[in-house]
């Protein structure tokens, strides 16, 4: 250790006693982490809390859906599949809508409306992740102050994870997970209108569509296909000097559907406008979805549209599992990055790449490891 240098006082500069640096690692935070490692309960016990309504265990295991680790995805299933029996009560309600129409203003007055008269409502917002980051500011719980502290609403924000529409890739396992904790309604909010909205549609019962008046041309930016897979149609923002445009939005909303083919549902798409700020035509908007519900049961779409979800949820597993079980493959990753090369600097089409790819892939599951050419 060097002798500290005798002050010169001919000198003005001033060399002061360095301080102790504080440590790299913060044992504490460590500490934490390692106490709620060993905090994993079995799936046993986050069932029975689940099923008794607690919202911690609820959060605790919807988290564990959505974690990548192996050990968290087992219990994860073994949970699921305990819950299954006690799922399928609620009523699912997908809502969309052009960015801007004030969703999720719209969702805690509609859901305000709802716990007021007695109802239970989950509500799975799903907030669009950075493609550079993968961080996700997951807002909604700021941006809905009264329902998140109702007794009777559980709102979770989660990250879209870069998937297609903006849809959680665990979101139908936290749709079961909330019903069988009790909740009779069940929310789930996309990002905004997108190509792929088809993945909320295949998870719900009613899909609903929020626009509003007055932006424009309120179809310009309306993907026809959503329209039709829609089954009402909102223009929030009737308030105001708001409330003519929106008019002439729902007006034109309405005569656009004329020219859409009949739902599959049976019903015809119903148009409303509404405030989500002054609480107008917020009923009616939920009497609307209700006699959808009822006549959808009455006539059977509502069943055997939940039965070709249920194949459409093994469907998009078995496709989840192909490329997981792909790309985690050693003789794949082996080969994945001489193929890249190989594409970036056009030796090679990306098709054939592709190809050769797979082959190396189904080669390694026949049990031939033979090194495919790449020459």
């Amino acid at each position: 250790m060097k002798k500290p240098r005798p002050e010169d006082k001919t000198m003005a500069l001033k060399v002061n006693e360095g301080i102790e640096q504080p440590a790299a690692v913060n044992r504490e935070a460590v500490s934490h982490l390692a106490r709620k490692r060993k905090s994993l309960l079995d799936a046993a016990a986050y069932v029975e809390g689940i099923l008794k309504g607690d919202r911690v265990l609820l959060s605790q295991a919807i988290t564990l859906v959505e974690s990548s680790l192996p050990s968290h995805q087992q219990i994860a299933q073994e949970i699921i599949q305990a819950c299954l029996p006690h799922s399928s009560k609620a009523v699912r309600i997908g809502i969309t809508g052009v960015p801007g129409a004030g969703k999720s203003t719209f969702i805690e007055a509609l859901g305000m409306h709802l716990v007021n008269n007695g109802h239970k409502l989950a509500v799975l917002t799903i907030d669009p992740s950075s493609q550079i980051s993968k961080g996700s500011i997951l807002g909604d719980k700021t941006r809905m102050e009264q329902l998140t502290t109702h007794p009777s609403a559980y709102i979770r924000p989660s990250a879209s994870a870069g998937t297609l529409g903006g849809v959680a890739r665990k979101t139908r396992e936290a749709i079961v997970l909330c019903e069988a904790s009790g909740f009779d309604t069940v929310f789930v909010e996309t990002v905004g209108v997108g190509q792929s909205e088809t993945a909320v549609h295949s998870m719900v019962d009613f899909f609903l569509l929020i626009l509003i008046g007055g932006a424009g041309d309120e179809l310009q930016g309306i993907k026809r296909g959503i329209m039709e897979m829609a089954d009402g149609i909102v223009v929030n923002k009737a308030d105001g000097d708001n409330i003519v445009r929106a008019e002439r939005a729902r007006a034109e909303c309405e005569n656009a559907i004329h020219l859409f083919p009949p739902p599959a549902s049976g019903v015809p798409t119903k148009v409303l406008s509404c405030s989500a700020l002054t609480g107008s035509n917020i009923p009616e908007v939920w009497q609307m979805i209700e006699n959808f519900i009822q006549i959808v049961k009455s006539n059977g779409f509502f069943q055997h549209k939940r039965n070709n979800q249920l194949v459409q949820t093994m469907l998009d597993a078995i496709s989840e599992s192909l490329q997981h079980s792909f790309f985690q493959h050693p003789s794949v990753s082996a080969q994945l990055s001489v193929m890249e090369h190989l594409v970036r600097n056009r030796e090679r089409s990306s098709y054939i790449a592709a190809s050769q790819l797979l082959e190396v892939w189904f080669n390694a599951l026949r049990g031939n490891n033979e090194p495919e050419k790449q020459g």
